[in-house]
């Protein structure tokens, strides 16, 4: 059927200005306005001078146009500009259709953020998609950008991909790269990294990753590298979104090389047996059953333990030695109920194994909407610590069944005095236990390490079992604490960011009084243990959660908190904090001396761009060790920023001496040009551990970072160098150099 086509035309004084409306097949009107001479002639309407044209979501603007109604093609010529939703298309001639939207121009230009497109011939193929002969693709809006790729044919659909055939990379008018094809995801699934590295355990490297959509829930990662001193690797890293909404995920993380030299070792710490093929298989997975059922897994196989060191530096420094568990949790208002599986996957790292544990956590709730409030723990696991193959220990295991109630009675005294006072009970069940009467144990010497801290038993001479026992311990004390504050609102301080001061000061005591009443703690199978560590350990349940080593204690924890508060911004901050507390050791078996060190930390905010800490204890009432923690952060003008911090330890039973130094800072010299040094300095053995500089450039549309990373592994050093480029408008498609690249894990 033939649609009517209306012309209407009306003159205004001298401006000449001719406006019309045309229906389309679509029946979607043209409006077509001009200041020159506009005809309309055999179905072909003419617009000159200053043309513009607007049809549903397209606008387009020429120095002349002409329509044909019956082909519906827009024939444009002279400074060429289509608007289509977002994107821009600037030709100095071409041919619009207002049927399929299709465009063809003559050395047009294309922008749809973040990109840039230039090309001597571009055609539409699709409602969103166009071909470009000989183009130019660039993220910098210039006529001679820093970076672009040109092709000899470029395939583009907004907002979803680029495709390239023999396609060039120039930085500036220099040839850096050439591929014959390549794959540009316009959207978050997808990029594309090359990453030149070297390391002295790596040799001069080469890694490669391509990141792309398989489906519209599932995403992989490619990664083909070349290590100089180690050999070709491969690795493949999908991520699938699944369940209801995409809500569940799984992340597989798969790596392989035959790895040429793996005796390779940056660190002072001997190696034996490190096998030629090396490998990584990894699943971190959670899954939404339900709305209140939920299950996570993160399973990790490994050929050695030095693979991850080796090629995954970022991740070992956070997490040397991964865990392998699957667990399924049920949440409810009242309670959280769990299953776990935990295992060794990996026979070269000591484990736990959970095979498996079920525990149900009751929340602290008020008992029939009354003032006692009641918490809970039960648990079943059948426990097995797993050493490592070849270590020379002896493996051990038990059934074990805990249980766990406490009251609590939270009231508020005189309107100031917060008292809230507690009773529990635990009963805990063993399937076995050590037979003490048949081993000769040697107690430690120094008065800070608990005596039931057992050496784990040998093949040579393994300790033996004894049968059975139930153990229950009895607990109860108080937390109390008060407010004490003063006002001073004529504290005016604009150098020290004070406009107004209240001083808060909180007293605070808790009283712990536990009675273990069963077999010797000494016979009591470790699993979930007591670990070493600087800080106060917990006095209350059920937070203090080393179930097997819990023996009688009581103890009185004393301390005040001072802080100054003022307003910024609308808002109130703390100014300076100060808590100061310590132990009053009556009984404690994990430190048998009758105070604690005594602790102060500080935390002072003055103003937006500064901030000092200091985390300190010292054995002020008895024989102990010191450690001070020392950072701050300070901006002292727009352009600097210098980081410093120090750790001092002495004198610990579990950890050596230790006087650390690590200072950092960046400058910015100008708006293109800065500079990053940090250096990490170990006083005690007077080792310059590790130096960073780096030199930051920005390229107009590009950032680049050139530097340099020396590190000292106990005597043996280890050499790096650093080098990013990113697009700024781009930034997942770039060529990054980095010493700890991420696509090995940072």
């Amino acid at each position: 059927m033939r649609m009517l086509v209306l012309l209407i035309a009306a003159l205004f004084a001298s401006a000449g200005l001719i406006s019309g409306e045309i229906k389309t097949p679509q029946n979607v009107p043209i409006e077509i306005t001009s200041t020159g001479q506009t005809t309309y002639e055999n179905g072909l309407a003419t617009a000159r001078d200053n043309v513009a044209i607007h049809i549903g979501n397209t606008d387009i603007y020429a120095d002349y146009a002409q329509y044909n109604s019956t082909t519906h093609d827009v024939d444009l010529r002279g400074h060429v500009r289509i608007y289509r939703d977002t994107s821009l298309y600037i030709s100095e001639s071409g041919v619009y259709n207002t049927e399929t939207k299709k465009i063809r121009a003559i050395n047009g230009r294309t922008e749809s953020q973040p990109y840039f497109l230039t090309g001597a011939n571009m055609d539409s193929i699709s409602d969103n998609g166009y071909l470009v002969r000989g183009g130019n693709f660039t993220t910098q809006d210039s006529a001679k950008p820093d970076f672009h790729l040109h092709a000899r044919k470029i395939r583009i659909y907004e907002g979803d991909r680029v495709i390239f055939q023999y396609v060039t990379a120039y930085v500036g008018k220099v040839p850096v790269f050439w591929w014959p094809y390549l794959y540009q995801s316009l959207s978050d699934t997808f990029s594309f990294t090359i990453s030149p590295a070297y390391t002295s355990k790596w040799g001069p490297s080469l890694l490669t990753e391509v990141t792309f959509p398989i489906t519209d829930n599932i995403k992989g990662r490619v990664r083909l590298d070349y290590f100089g001193r180690r050999g070709p690797a491969i690795g493949f890293d999908p991520i699938i979104d699944y369940g209801k909404d995409e809500s569940s995920q799984a992340r597989l993380k798969t790596f392989y090389i035959h790895d040429q030299n793996p005796d390779i070792n940056q660190t002072n710490v001997p190696r034996q047996d490190v096998p030629t093929d090396r490998y990584r298989l990894s699943l971190e997975d959670r899954t939404n059953f339900t709305d209140d059922i939920y299950g996570i897994a993160n399973i990790t196989k490994l050929s050695d333990r030095y693979v991850m060191e080796d090629f995954y530096p970022g991740e070992f420094r956070i997490d040397p030695v991964p865990d392998n568990v699957v667990a399924v949790t049920k949440t409810n208002p009242f309670f959280t109920l769990t299953g776990i599986a935990r295992f060794q996957a990996n026979e070269f790292f000591t484990t736990t194994e959970r095979s498996p544990e079920v525990v149900l956590d009751i929340k602290r709730h008020g008992l029939f909407g009354g003032p006692i409030f009641y918490e809970g723990e039960t648990g079943f696991a059948n426990l097995r610590l797993q050493f490592p193959e070849g270590a020379g220990f002896e493996n051990y295991g038990t059934d074990r069944f805990d249980t766990f109630h406490q009251l609590t009675y939270p009231n508020t005294y005189f309107g100031w005095l917060s008292i809230v006072p507690r009773v529990g009970f635990r009963g805990t069940y063993y399937g076995k236990t050590w037979d003490l009467g048949s081993t000769t144990f040697i107690p430690p010497s120094n008065p800070l390490v608990p005596d039931f801290i057992l050496p784990p038993p040998t093949l040579a001479n393994p300790v033996k079992f004894d049968g059975d026992t139930f153990r229950t311990v009895f607990n109860t004390g108080a937390e109390a604490s008060f407010k004490i504050s003063r006002t001073w609102e004529n504290v005016q301080s604009r150098a020290l960011g004070l406009d107004g001061l209240m001083h808060v000061i909180q007293p605070f005591t808790d009283f712990s009084y536990v009675k273990e009443n069963g077999p010797n703690p000494t016979s009591i199978l470790g699993f979930d243990r007591f670990e070493p560590s600087t800080q106060l350990r917990a006095i209350d349940f059920p937070q203090f959660t080393t179930i097997d080593s819990i023996a009688s204690w009581t103890v009185w924890r004393v301390g005040v908190r001072n802080r100054l508060e003022t307003r910024r911004d609308d808002q109130k901050i703390t100014w300076f904090e100060l808590d100061t507390f310590f132990d009053v050791n009556f009984e404690n078996p994990y430190d048998r001396t009758d105070y604690s060190n005594f602790f102060n930390n500080i935390r002072f905010s003055p103003l937006p761009w500064v901030s000092f800490s200091i985390n300190s204890q010292v054995p002020a009432f008895s024989k102990g060790f010191t450690e001070v923690d020392t950072t701050a952060s300070v901006q002292p003008m727009s352009n600097l920023q210098l980081n410093v911090g120090h750790r001092y330890l002495n004198s610990n039973p579990f950890f050596d001496n230790s006087s650390l130094f690590v200072v950092g800072g960046y400058y910015r010299i100008d708006d293109n040009w800065g500079v990053g040094v940090q250096e990490q300095y170990e006083a005690t053995t007077s080792t310059l551990e590790e130096q960073r500089y780096s030199i930051y450039r920005d390229l107009s549309s590009w950032v680049a970072s050139f530097g340099g990373i020396i590190r000292d592994n106990g005597g043996v050093k280890e050499y790096g160098v650093l080098f990013t480029v990113t697009l700024k408008a781009f930034p997942k498609f770039g060529f990054d150099l980095n010493f700890d690249p991420a696509s090995q894990g940072q």
